[in-house]
């Protein structure tokens, strides 16, 4: 007999488990954790009708990092652990790979539904199916690919981030400073046997979950099309010139006097924005900014409020993987985002903004981000926010940082940044099409959650009972 124990996890702290149950050939785990009472209880739902993940599996297999990899602008998309999204892929934040450096990997290029699920760190345990968007794509160490046959790979994936599929990555974790999953421990996973018809709904759910996505996008890009017709530069692409002239009192002014500062192509943007015909202005004349604060590593949680760091921002939503205490929090309260603010990434992915258009659950945003704070009527927060998105202001950030190795820029260059005062009527078109935007990216969340939720109630319940609700959530 075993007695598993692991204090203050759902007012249960053991469970007896028989010697004889444990197949010491296969599992060799004989800690509290893997016998908490929520895993064992858990998988007492759907046990008597399984399968092994292995039965579904024809290939499996981890990616890797090229030696020395230096990610060029564009490229081979490469993804990594925040890019893989329970049940879609994100292109926030992703690098890429020039053809060589993906040569030294490309026994993991991806394939069509191929379902993805990352296996280390805090971020352990996310699955995603490949699209059409991703296909020869590739995935880092911290992640699997599996070919899958005879389920439908949604299911899959979908099982895999809800409860019962995520309490087995948890179960099968192992480590301490790099917790991390093993492709013998994943192959056991039980995976529950449900009708291909219920399979395929939530195939379908989660397919027109990606359809919104596309339609968002699109949405997103019209109205940074919109942006850039205003100011004459649909078709504008930076050039990088070999050669330019500018005058010594260009440097002095600038207080730079390295020549890729000066590139022409920055002039190009910062021209067309001070020819807006309703103005233009500097970003600290429009917003205040308010710098985050950084708790160091040691105050990091398992769980409690996220801690919000540049690589959980994106335009379209901010990620968790980090948290800290509920002390520690109160003690940095003053640095709580409120709604209104556009929270903007000034170090490592300088140049990232994300519009609070509601009010925000506890978080504390680290120093790589500020905090901003309209102080003027002149422009409305979607439409900046969308600016700052743009490559009007990436450009100006790829100026202002230029040359550094870990990217910093600076409050003083952010205050600085110029912003085109677009026409009131022209803005208000660009803010309903991120408005827009918005709302078609939370209906596929609500998809994939529903579709989730679906799955535990076929679980608990029966598939009918499942379906039965899926319709209700969608009429209502």
């Amino acid at each position: 007999m075993i007695d598993a124990a692991l204090d203050g996890h759902a007012n249960v702290n053991f469970s007896i488990v028989n010697f004889s149950e444990v197949n010491l050939h296969r599992d060799t785990r004989l800690d509290a954790t893997h016998y908490h009472p929520l895993h064992l209880k858990n998988l007492s739902k759907f046990k008597e009708q399984t399968q092994p993940l292995s039965e579904y599996i024809t290939h499996i297999s981890g990616g890797a990092t090229p030696l020395g990899a230096v990610y060029p602008e564009e490229g081979i998309p490469f993804l990594r652990v925040q890019n893989i999204m329970p049940n879609y892929i994100s292109s926030a934040g992703i690098k890429y790979l020039s053809p060589s450096q993906n040569q030294e990997i490309v026994r993991s290029q991806l394939k069509k539904d191929d379902v993805l699920l990352t296996i280390t760190g805090v971020s352990y345990g996310k699955s995603a199916v490949v699209t059409d968007e991703f296909v020869d794509a590739n995935i880092n160490q911290h992640s699997v690919k599996m070919t899958v046959k005879n389920i439908v790979p949604y299911f899959l994936s979908t099982f895999l981030n809800c409860k019962y599929g995520y309490s087995q990555s948890t179960r099968h974790i192992v480590g301490i400073t790099r917790p991390a999953l093993d492709y013998s421990a994943i192959k056991t996973f039980l995976i529950p046997d449900l009708d291909r018809v219920f399979q395929e709904t939530i195939g379908l759910c989660c397919s027109q979950a990606e359809e919104l996505r596309k339609d968002s996008k699109e949405c997103y890009n019209q109205a940074q099309t919109l942006l850039l017709a205003e100011l004459g530069l649909t078709d504008w692409q930076p050039k990088q010139q070999l050669t330019f002239v500018k005058n010594f009192s260009d440097t002095e002014s600038a207080g730079r006097i390295d020549a890729d500062y000066f590139q022409p192509k920055y002039d190009d943007i910062v021209s067309s924005i001070k020819s807006c015909a309703e103005g233009w202005d500097t970003l600290d004349n429009l917003v205040s900014l308010k710098k985050g604060v950084e708790v160091g590593s040691k105050a990091y949680i398992e769980s409690g409020i996220p801690f919000v760091r540049v690589s959980n921002l994106s335009p379209f939503e901010i990620t968790n993987e980090k948290y800290i205490s509920e002390e520690l929090y109160a003690a940095v309260e003053e640095h709580q985002p409120k709604k209104g603010e556009i929270l903007l990434s000034k170090d490592a992915t300088p140049g990232i903004a994300y519009y609070l258009r509601k009010e925000p659950d506890k978080m504390i945003p680290a120093g790589g981000i500020l905090r901003l704070k309209s102080k003027t009527n002149k422009i409305n927060n979607e439409y900046l926010t969308l600016v700052l998105n743009s490559i009007l202001t990436q450009e100006q950030v790829n100026r202002d940082v230029g040359g550094s190795v870990i990217l910093h820029w600076r409050p003083d260059q952010v205050a600085g940044t110029v912003i085109p005062i677009l026409p009131k009527d022209k803005q208000t078109e660009i803010q309903e099409k991120v408005i827009e935007s918005s709302r078609l990216r939370k209906r596929a969340k609500d998809l994939l959650e529903h579709a989730k939720r679906a799955v535990e109630i076929a679980i608990e319940q029966d598939e009918q009972a499942a379906i039965d609700w899926l319709k209700s959530v969608s009429e209502s």
